[in-house]
C-alpha cells in the first residue's frame, strides 16, 4: 500500500493573509486524516510564508494526543540549526530533508550528495539520534540513490516534477522508465522510495502503478487546488483512490 500525506502549507499560506487564524491549520489536517490520509506534511520555510514553528508544534501535539501514533508526521525542510532544533523538539515520525534555499519558491531539484555527503551524514546521523526516519529529496538517478545510502538515509524521496512536466507527452515513457530504474534501484540496496512534487489526479495512478513497492506521496498543492471545487473530504479520497492498486 502507498500511503498519503497531506501537504497542509496551502492552508497556512491562506490563514497568514489575514490575522482571524482562519482556517485552522490543525482543523484541515484533522478532517484530512478523518478523510483516510495516512499522514500529514508540512515544509516550514525560514521567512514563515506559509507553515511557521508554532503551527509544526500544535500540529505535533494534535497528531499524537488525537490519533496515537497511527498517523505519521513528515517534517520537511533544509537542515539549517534552526530547522533541526525543532525537530529535536517535536521529534516527527519523518524528518525529509530537501535542499531549498530561502529565496526559492518551491523546492526545484534534489540534493547533490556527493557536494554535501559530510554535511548530510551527519545530519543524518543526528536525525537518527532523536528517533524520526531520515529520508533524502533526490533527482531519479543511480548516483543519488547510491549516495543516499551512503550517508545513512532511511529512504529517499523522488523529485517528480520531471515526470509530471513529461505526462502526456512523447517523452513519458522514458521519464517514466527513469523513475521506475532508481525505485528499483532503492528496493535492491535496502532503502525505501517515497515521491513528491507536481502529482495529481490525472498523473498519480500511472506512477503508483509502475513503482507498486511505493511506500508514501505527499501531496498538496494539486489536492488543495481540488479540494476547493470537490470539497476536502472528496479529494482525499479521489487521491487515495487513485493510489490503490489495479483491480485483478
Amino acid at each position: 500500500m502507498t500511503n498519503l500525506s497531506v501537504n497542509v502549507n496551502k492552508v497556512a499560506l491562506l490563514r497568514n493573509q489575514r490575522d482571524t487564524g482562519y482556517p485552522d491549520v490543525r482543523r484541515a489536517a484533522r478532517m484530512a486524516v478523518q478523510a483516510g490520509a495516512q499522514g500529514i506534511t508540512v515544509h516550514p520555510r525560514p521567512d514563515g510564508r506559509h507553515i511557521r514553528h508554532h503551527d509544526v508544534t500544535a500540529l505535533a501535539a494534535m497528531l499524537r494526543d488525537e490519533f496515537a501514533g497511527r498517523v505519521e508526521f513528515n517534517v520537511e525542510g533544509y537542515p539549517s540549526s534552526d530547522f533541526l532544533e525543532l525537530i529535536r523538539l517535536i521529534r516527527p515520525t519523518q524528518t525529509t530533508l530537501v535542499p531549498d534555499p530561502p529565496e526559492v519558491q518551491t523546492s526545484d531539484s534534489g540534493w547533490d550528495i556527493r557536494s554535501d555527503a559530510a554535511m548530510l551524514g551527519s545530519v543524518i546521523d543526528a536525525l537518527h539520534d532523536v528517533g524520526t526516519r531520515a529520508v533524502l529529496f533526490i533527482e531519479p538517478d543511480a548516483a543519488s540513490v547510491r549516495g543516499s545510502a551512503r550517508v545513512g538515509a532511511d529512504r529517499i524521496e523522488l523529485y517528480t516534477a520531471h515526470y509530471a512536466r513529461s505526462f502526456g507527452t512523447d517523452q513519458e515513457r522514458a521519464v517514466l522508465g527513469r523513475y521506475v530504474a532508481a525505485a528499483a534501484l532503492a528496493k535492491d540496496i535496502g532503502l525505501g522510495t517515497n515521491a513528491g512534487h507536481d502529482l495529481n489526479l490525472e498523473n498519480l495512478t500511472t506512477f503508483r502503478r509502475a513503482i507498486p513497492w511505493l511506500l508514501e506521496v505527499s501531496i498538496g498543492h494539486f489536492l488543495w487546488s481540488d479540494a476547493l471545487s470537490m470539497g476536502l473530504t472528496s479529494s482525499v479520497q479521489a487521491y487515495l483512490a487513485a493510489l490503490r492498486p489495479a483491480a485483478a
